[in-house]
């Protein structure tokens, strides 16, 4: 066992210990990790194909356009298929927070087209988006400056029943929209410069919106509910489940391998997540495609300290925490 690394549960995550001739109990700082990787394997790592992301592009929209017909056809069994729609248009989330870092496809205007697709049928701005997703990769888990510590992670079990819902989600994506269409994007993390191009975006998007409803409304038309708004209600909550994963139970520090998570998940998971769930990897190394992190991990996997064997186990992790804080309150 010398010179290897063990993992241990203790607490709320994934504790490294040493062994052996290991020089020291520190865990390796992330950027002292990329600069440790030669030049050779940092462009390889980052090199980016429209190949890759087209052909996976291709299968979930397939996909999207397949469980679409079956339901607008009324098929047998189409009730059984509104979840998994859901689910694979809500995980377009994770092609949009691809997209942000501009990694699915090397032709730029590609990404800029999955980003705003993705963020239309997911009501999310991808512009606004795009600023504060960067500002929670440059901030991850520092309270006061990363985005997404300001939506507070469920600390009851009342709390997490209403976390997961997405009902919270919903009202925050459109109060986002709503207050960018009247110019009231003040936050912290978007930069002046930006802000024309925000509002204009959210203005389109409502408007966009607005004509579906009202051409939906006209004809007397149904279909978009069953195919896309009910699907995606119901799929938000696997969104939620994923999402609280990468940072939950994580301490409040900058080092990536110690506040973030990878679970290791099934393949269907992975492609539906386009290898999100390799989430230390992404934040060690965000300019890395999707499909190139599968061998980051293999370059990582011995700094890595939170892992979870699938999402199953991290939320049984996640409500072993919620009682012992009842108890203990």
């Amino acid at each position: 066992m010398s010179g290897q690394r063990r993992f241990r549960k203790f607490g709320s995550g994934m504790r490294t210990l040493t062994s052996g001739n290991d020089r020291s109990m520190k865990t390796v700082d992330h950027q002292k990790f990329l600069i440790s990787l030669s030049g050779e394997t940092r462009a390889n790592l980052i090199k980016r194909t429209d190949r890759h992301g087209l052909a996976h592009l291709a299968v979930h929209w397939a996909l999207i356009i397949l469980f679409g017909l079956a339901i607008y056809l009324a098929v047998p069994g189409w009730q059984l298929l509104l979840v998994p729609q859901g689910i694979l248009i809500v995980f377009l989330f994770t092609l949009l927070h691809e997209s942000i870092h501009q990694t699915p496809f090397k032709t730029r205007w590609l990404n800029a087209m999955a980003a705003r697709t993705s963020g239309f049928l997911i009501f999310l701005p991808s512009t606004w988006f795009k600023y504060f997703h960067l500002a929670h990769h440059r901030f991850t888990q520092i309270p006061g400056k990363d985005p997404e510590l300001a939506f507070e992670k469920p600390k009851t079990l009342l709390g997490y029943i209403i976390h997961v819902s997405g009902f919270s989600t919903w009202i925050g994506h459109f109060k986002t929209l709503f207050k960018n269409a009247i110019n009231n994007c003040g936050a912290d993390f978007l930069p002046k410069k930006a802000e024309a191009r925000i509002v204009k975006e959210s203005r389109l998007l409502l408007f966009g919106y607005g004509m579906i409803l009202s051409v939906n409304i006209f004809w007397m038309s149904a279909e978009l509910f069953w195919i896309w708004l009910l699907p995606v209600l119901l799929g938000q909550p696997f969104l939620r489940f994923y999402l609280l994963a990468e940072h939950g139970l994580c301490p409040t520090v900058a080092n990536m391998f110690e506040n973030t998570r990878t679970i290791f998940t099934n393949r269907i998971v992975r492609f539906v997540a386009w290898n999100m769930p390799y989430h230390t990897e992404h934040h060690v190394y965000p300019l890395v495609p999707f499909h190139k992190l599968p061998e980051l991990h293999k370059i990582l996997k011995n700094e890595l300290i939170h892992i979870e064997a699938s999402y199953t186990a991290f939320t049984g992790k996640y409500f072993g925490e919620l009682k012992d804080k009842n108890y203990r309150g």
